[in-house]
């Protein structure tokens, strides 16, 4: 098993050309079952997550070509089953998108339910209840979900409990080729759900009000192949302009889109950084100045993302003052937390409430990482730490950041992945 050693104290500076966005990825991926067509979607991030949906569509007989260019083409005319087994979505909860698409095109499905996940409950409840509401006879037996529709899923009107980009993600396509209208209240608004929907409509679908709590899909007959790019990953951006500012250095990304990130760029320039954004790139620069602690309430988009709470708690590790983090989306995703005291921070938690004093230097130690984003907190940490900084259970940052070590390398860091072997 791979671990990265990080040896802290650089200033990193320079340009990092940011990826496709691996949540919005993962439903474009399935979208394809929608139609016996070719799809074509471009600026595909090459990580483990998107490895694992494709081997479920493989295993569904989907022919899947990955490109040279970043592109992948998928044809679900070939496909032969409609089964997604837990030996292959065990280690991803995004697997159960593959349940509306399948239900919508071809009448059944036959899904695992995804393995528990570190950071908290995510309950698949309303993917499922909303689905009933359209008519699909559902039952849940040893582990899997068993759907069934005869005939065409019925459009209805659905209110979520509560906001769900998943459960948002998989009626939309499934209500794509329902009989008459879904209504979809409390939808989730995040710009992955945006581009989902531009890409449904691309392939002939009737949507409106994506991108707001109400989103209202018209069914048509069919649909057909298409065209579309993943948007750029709004939450590797984040992390590239916190590690620029951990270290009170200048970084520039690249195929960002600034529309995506204003809360966070909002915050960073609350901790001190001068930001500069153009159509296509965002620049943090610190100026070589230490940060200032910023306080914040995570929340569903617009407001401040969960998956960016990580990386910001390490900002706050070394800024002035004290931040408090309030964490309203997951139970238990403070994890990182024992981590960054680790190596020197000074983190209190009570409750759902983490409270940051920050210090004037960190020490690199051995740490490990519990889930993605705790990963990238834990990398941001190192980079500015003094010494070595040996992050065990890399396989959680490779399920979201594609090239880590070359793209920090390349704004100066050093960084290089190393084998257990050599490192117990």
């Amino acid at each position: 098993m791979d671990k990265l050693l990080i040896t802290g104290g650089r200033v990193l500076s320079g340009d990092v050309r940011i990826s496709g966005a691996k949540n919005a990825a993962l439903p474009l991926l399935v979208a394809p079952l929608l139609v016996d067509a070719e799809v074509i979607i471009g600026n595909v991030p090459r990580l483990q997550d998107v490895s694992t949906i494709l081997k479920v569509l493989g295993h569904m007989g989907v022919s899947v070509t990955i490109r040279d260019n970043g592109s992948v083409s998928i044809d679900a005319s070939t496909m032969t089953n409609a089964e997604a087994p837990y030996e292959l979505v065990r280690t991803m909860r995004a697997s159960i998108l593959v349940l509306g698409p399948l239900l919508a095109r071809h009448g059944e499905a036959v899904v695992s339910l995804p393995g528990g996940c570190a950071i908290g409950s995510r309950p698949v409840d309303q993917h499922l209840k909303g689905l009933e509401a359209m008519g699909a006879e559902i039952r849940v037996e040893n582990g899997y979900v068993h759907a069934k529709v005869n005939g065409r899923l019925k459009g209805a009107r659905l209110v979520f409990d509560m906001v769900t980009v998943g459960g948002t993600e998989n009626i939309l396509m499934a209500a794509t080729l329902a009989e008459g209208t879904t209504i979809i209240e409390n939808a989730a608004r995040e710009p992955e759900i945006i581009n989902l929907a531009e890409m449904l409509q691309a392939m002939g679908a009737q949507i409106e009000g994506a991108g707001t709590d109400t989103i209202v899909v018209h069914g048509v007959q069919a649909l057909h192949g298409c065209r579309h790019d993943v948007i750029p990953d709004r939450i590797e951006t984040g992390s590239y302009l916190c590690a620029g500012a951990v270290t009170g250095g200048r970084v520039k990304t690249l195929a960002a889109d600034p529309h995506q990130l204003d809360v966070v760029l909002l915050k960073l320039q609350e901790a001190g950084a001068h930001i500069n954004t153009g159509p296509d790139w965002i620049e943090l620069d610190m100026r070589g100045q230490r940060p200032k602690a910023v306080s914040f309430r995570t929340a569903p988009h617009p407001g401040f993302p969960t998956d960016m709470q990580a990386q910001f708690m390490a900002v706050n590790a070394l800024a002035t003052g004290t931040g408090t983090i309030s964490e309203t989306i997951f139970e238990n995703r403070f994890m990182h937390v024992p981590e960054l005291n680790r190596m020197g921070a000074d983190i209190h938690v009570d409750g759902h409430t983490a409270f940051v004093t920050g210090v004037n230097s960190l020490q690199g130690a051995p740490v490990m990482a519990t889930d993605l984003r705790a990963s990238m907190s834990l990398v941001i940490a190192a980079l500015a730490a003094n010494g070595d900084t040996l992050i065990d259970r890399l396989y959680h940052v490779d399920r979201g950041y594609e090239r880590l070590e070359e793209k920090l390398t390349g704004l100066g860091a050093n960084v290089r992945r190393v084998s257990s072997r050599d490192y117990p």
